[in-house]
């Protein structure tokens, strides 16, 4: 299984943990709740969360206050079953938990689960939950709710976005509870990083109650921090501290007020006008100086494994020549696109999916440059005197087009420009004309994953659920299904560094550059942080 980057911890824990050699062996068999145990009890006491009240010292929770939130409001239905779009995650993650958690980091952090542990084949996994949790009204957590849960989940009329990421890994029938506490998932084949698509990892993976019907606005029930108290599409949502929550004192709020703006710089308005106190889904490009003047703004910055992807379609022209997608590749000059469409935040892609964030990323593979000479002689090679290709997109990325259109112009390759509404670009029929899966080239903004395995499976295997490129290379699935199998950290890279440099050399996919995440926030607050994934953890936020 994955564990947490011990390498990462502080020095003093480190020094605690087995010899390097043996980690993996020690997390494997404790599932991480070992590793838990033992930075709680290395960790500043938990007592001083209790001591609220305006004589707190500079590292105590105060216990009061209301939040104000500020975010767009969500274009899909606040379910967090078929939910997809930020607004709608952060709101339902107030309310309902997930076994595990992230942090920003991208550590596992036990949540409803406790400990879990694989079979020495890899492929059932055993989970032990927290005992004493009950539902916002009062019903007790067992085994049978969480796998009603995941089985709601792994319903294909269900249309759960969740099914892309348990895609070959999980299917309808594996999940069955083993008494009160226990539930365990038998999976298809092995899958060393199976904690991380039960985790905040797998956004829709929260624990809802076994009679939930998809009224979770008019009806949100769940274990998390907060109650939902209102609800207006048009306006935003009203949340009051649960007092049933299992991780007492927490949270320290007495509540959260959301409110929903039209558009960024609306929202933008509000916080700078002191109408709102924080946001959902902060831009780096308005943000960032914000935090510079040292006034009542502060902005939080994370690397991330966000992403913004340029698929060229393998399977038709001009696309189905490899030089003329290495042509597109070396035309780039990925620093500038970095600093015009995401701010100079983040890592340099190098057209392949493992982020320099993640673990098992190769590190010999040399970086990729704009080279326009290159780009001449890769096109000749294909039989091609110029390029001309329309590039499909939505409105979020319309700085990234337009900076690629530029880009490539310099480089004697012509783009056309065609903006769709997001409705429209992610619209149609997933399986035969959405065009975010489907037109010749595109851009798809793809959230941050904890493990690379959420990125390769559903965009670049054979037949892979959301390969728009329609690539497909059996030595890439080979490499893919040992990568997901291994446990060892060297067969992990060796196996990564495979899928890299297949995806490096045939280009399905052009990373131009890998986001950094921002959060701005009132320093009337403490505790509120960027994540990886724009994901925000209320529950431990509490007045300055």
């Amino acid at each position: 299984m994955s564990e947490p980057d011990v390498d990462a911890l502080p020095q003093r824990w480190q020094d605690l943990l087995p010899a390097a050699s043996s980690r993996r062996r020690f997390l494997s068999l404790t599932g991480g709740g070992a590793l838990a145990a033992l930075l709680a009890a290395c960790a500043p006491s938990a007592a001083g969360d209790a001591a609220a009240g305006a004589t707190a010292g500079p590292g105590t929770a105060r216990r009061g206050g209301t939040l104000r939130v500020g975010t767009p409001p969500p274009p899909t239905a606040l379910d967090p079953v078929t939910a997809y779009d930020g607004s709608a995650i952060a709101l339902y993650q107030l309310v309902a938990d997930y076994l595990i958690w992230l942090d920003k980091d991208y550590e596992l952090v036990p949540r409803l689960a406790t400990a879990w542990t694989s079979d020495r084949t890899g492929r059932i996994w055993t989970f032990t939950l927290r005992e004493g949790v009950v539902f916002s009204d009062g019903t007790r957590l067992d085994a049978d709710t969480v796998k009603a849960s995941f089985d709601r989940l792994l319903d294909p009329k269900g249309r759960s976005a969740a099914l892309s990421a348990f895609d070959t890994v999980l299917k309808a029938g594996g999940v069955r509870a083993d008494g009160a506490t226990k539930v365990v998932f038998t999976l298809e084949r092995p899958f060393s990083d199976f904690p991380y698509l039960v985790s905040a990892g797998n956004y829709n993976a929260v624990v809802l109650k076994k009679d939930y019907a998809g009224d979770f606005a008019e009806h949100g029930v769940g274990t998390g921090p907060f109650v939902l108290t209102s609800y207006d599409v048009s306006t935003g949502a009203s949340f009051t501290r649960n007092p049933r929550y299992w991780d007492a004192p927490k949270p320290h709020l007495d509540g959260v007020e959301v409110k929903f703006y039209a558009d960024d710089q609306a929202d933008l308005l509000a916080l700078q006008g002191g109408d709102v106190d924080t946001q959902f889904l902060s831009r780096a490009a308005l943000v960032e100086p914000l935090g510079d003047g040292g006034g009542d703004l502060v902005v939080d910055e994370v690397r991330s494994t966000a992403v913004t992807v340029l698929t060229l379609r393998v399977d038709r022209a001009p696309f189905d020549r490899k030089e003329v997608r290495q042509a597109v590749a070396h035309a780039l000059d990925r620093p500038a696109l970095r600093q015009a469409a995401g701010s100079g935040l983040g890592d340099l892609g190098n057209d392949h999916l493992f982020a320099p964030l993640f673990r098992s990323a190769p590190t010999d593979l040399p970086q990729r440059t704009r080279d326009k000479e290159k780009v001449t002689a890769l096109l000749k090679q294909a039989g091609i005197d110029s390029l001309r290709f329309t590039l499909t997109f939505d409105p979020p990325n319309k700085d990234y087009a337009v900076t690629l259109q530029s880009q490539l112009k310099e480089a004697g390759i012509t783009v056309d420009l065609d903006q769709r509404t997001s409705k429209e670009f992610y619209g149609g029929d997933q399986t035969k004309d959405t065009p975010w899966l489907f037109t010749d080239a595109n851009l798809v903004n793809w959230a941050g994953r904890p493990v690379p395995s959420q990125l390769v499976n559903p965009m670049v295997r054979s037949g892979g659920v959301w390969n728009g490129s329609k690539y497909a290379n059996k030595a890439l699935d080979a490499a893919a299904d040992a990568y997901d199998a291994a446990t060892d950290d060297a067969e992990r890279r060796r196996q990564a560094g495979i899928i890299a440099r297949i995806l490096h050399e045939d280009v399905p996919l052009v990373i131009g550059f890998w986001n950094g995440n921002t959060r701005a926030s009132r320093r009337s607050f403490r505790g509120i942080e960027a994540h990886p994934s724009q994901y925000v953890d209320l529950s431990a936020v509490s007045r300055a």
